[in-house]
């Protein structure tokens, strides 16, 4: 992955951990479907694929605090 492309994705993934914990666990929810969601559009299936693994990783950090 190119400098430009983590970047990209860098900016996604601090948007998204934006909207609080119950709503990125929605958004991984989604992506875990197969889903594209409004704010992984525009990203190919190996950016969503790599955005959904670094939101898994942050995430795991909070266990059950915030589960659905």
């Amino acid at each position: 992955m190119s400098t430009l492309d983590h970047l990209r994705l860098e900016s996604r993934l601090e948007s998204i951990c934006q909207h609080g914990c119950q709503q990125v666990r929605r958004i991984i929810a989604a992506l875990e479907n197969g889903d594209e969601v409004p704010e992984t559009h525009g990203l190919n299936q190996s950016e969503r694929a790599a955005l959904l693994a670094e939101l898994q990783q942050i995430m795991a950090v909070y266990g059950d605090v915030c589960r659905l």
